[in-house]
């Protein structure tokens, strides 16, 4: 887990935004793209274990698989994971928020004809 989060924190940028520069990333943090803007956040690596992080990142290898390169992107509204990393001290209302999510393989609560 060690060498992951390591990897993780060094990784460049390769995944397709327009960003002609590598970013340094500060230690002990992550890059993720979020949403369908793809905005940048930096996430404290041992944020990685809690249960939201764990279902968030749980819905990124269904939507997008386990082979991205460069950059992890995670499947969830911008504001709603603004609204995650604010509650993170509250590990239950971070989860609750987690599972909110509209689900990306089809299991959401949407009626089907």
């Amino acid at each position: 887990m060690k060498r992951l989060i390591g990897r993780l924190s060094r990784v460049a940028d390769s995944s397709g935004c327009n960003q002609t520069r590598k970013t340094v990333v500060a230690e002990g943090h992550v890059p993720v793209h979020v949403g369908e803007e793809m905005e940048r956040f930096e996430v404290r690596a041992d944020l990685l274990s809690r249960p939201a992080f764990a279902e968030l990142l749980r819905r990124s290898a269904l939507e997008y698989g386990y082979n991205q390169r460069g950059v992890l992107r995670i499947p969830c509204p911008v504001p709603l994971f603004r609204r995650l990393i604010d509650s993170i001290s509250d590990p239950a209302a971070a989860q609750e928020l987690a599972l909110s999510l509209p689900g990306v393989d089809g299991d959401d609560d949407e009626e089907k004809p």
